[in-house]
């Protein structure tokens, strides 16, 4: 099997290492394209309006200037040659990638783009920080995604899954005699708003602002990405990019279409 990886961290990540380490279990064709720099909330952006820089620094691994998206569509059309991959993996992410932040991570993203090449894609992402009331665990931070991915992505390329959909699993923080359960989940919507921006004020007395999380637990329902995590579960939630809400749309076919209505 030929795996591809990619990040949103950079080429320097401690998780790219852990992803190769995960992938090795696999196979020996390991390829890998990633950020020169980090690329955390890129989603699926394209760099359009500046020339991409790639940097080969051995026969299958490259850094790019680009994004996730930049790194897996350059990989697959040119740097790989003819040869696809039968796999692509994104990660491991610092930090988990659950509810809406989907929308706005690159990790998924790398993997949204190997899907969208017709490649099987899988985005892993370990939790970095203890949920509250819980102490951090007295081991290194992507432990749990080194011990327990191997045989989730094994399972998962056993099992499948549509063509049209990406594999999003997430690592909980917690010891490993802790985690024993996986659970294939939902994606959720957070029940309070966690970004926010800090303001500071930098050397020469101008105000900059900071963009970050308030680590904050929302309510998550049973079955939800969240919940599994929140609950020490390995979470994997099949994903797509089709946002149209078909509820509205059965509703709305009943009361506009046709003719368009007058002001």
């Amino acid at each position: 099997m030929r795996i591809l990886l990619t990040n949103d961290d950079g080429i320097h990540a401690e998780g790219l290492v852990s992803l190769e380490r995960i992938a090795r279990t696999i196979s020996d064709d390991i390829w890998i394209c990633a950020p020169e720099y980090e690329q955390s909330g890129a989603s699926r952006s394209l760099t359009l309006a500046e020339p991409l820089r790639v940097r080969r620094l051995d026969d299958r691994r490259f850094a790019t200037t680009g994004t996730p998206t930049d790194c897996v569509m350059l990989a697959v059309t040119e740097l790989m040659g003819t040869d696809r991959p039968d796999l692509v993996l994104s990660g491991v992410n610092r930090g988990a990638n659950l509810a809406e932040d989907v929308t706005m991570s690159g990790t998924v993203a790398g993997a949204i783009e190997g899907m969208a090449l017709g490649i099987p894609s899988i985005a892993l992402s370990q939790m970095s920080w203890p949920t509250p009331g819980e102490e951090m665990p007295d081991q290194p931070v992507f432990e749990p995604a080194e011990h327990f991915g191997p045989g989730i992505v094994r399972r998962l390329v056993e099992i499948g899954w549509p063509s049209d959909v990406v594999m999003n699993v997430n690592f909980p923080s917690r010891a490993l005699d802790q985690i024993r359960e996986v659970e294939v989940t939902r994606q959720t919507f957070r029940d309070l708003h966690v970004r926010q921006a800090v303001q500071r004020t930098d050397p020469r007395g101008e105000t900059y602002y900071w963009m970050g999380f308030r680590r904050e637990l929302s309510a998550p329902a049973a079955g939800t990405d969240l919940r599994a995590i929140y609950d020490g579960r390995i979470s994997v939630t099949p994903l797509h990019i089709d946002l149209t809400h078909q509820e509205t749309v059965h509703r709305m076919r009943a009361v506009l279409g046709g003719a368009p209505p007058k002001a």
